[in-house]
């Protein structure tokens, strides 16, 4: 089990969105994507990711909105909330694919 997969015990979480004052609006994926997505759905999570890199340009606050009440789909909400112990773990394991 991987360290991430230890702290998030309910499945795999593939994308972390941070938000924050210092570096705007990241997408942080996990190294490891690719062993935990699969193969028929990687070129769609591609796609996505691309999408919410530019649309995060654009419109920054409301995408991250957006991603924080998805529901539905193959990407949803785990938690969301202020930065604690366990994000900080997590942000250091984690890719930066995309800074707005």
């Amino acid at each position: 089990m991987s360290q991430h997969q230890e702290l998030f015990p309910g499945g795999p979480v593939v994308l972390l969105v941070v938000k924050d004052k210092t570096q705007g609006l990241r997408f942080l994926v996990d190294p490891e994507m690719r062993k935990c997505v699969r193969e028929e759905d990687l070129a769609y999570l591609d796609a996505l990711l691309l999408d919410f890199a530019e649309r995060a340009k654009l419109h920054p606050d409301a995408l991250f909105q957006q991603l924080c009440s998805l529901a539905v789909g193959p990407l949803i909400v785990r938690e969301a909330g202020s930065r604690s112990g366990k994000y900080s773990e997590l942000l250091a394991l984690y890719s930066d694919v995309a800074r707005a």
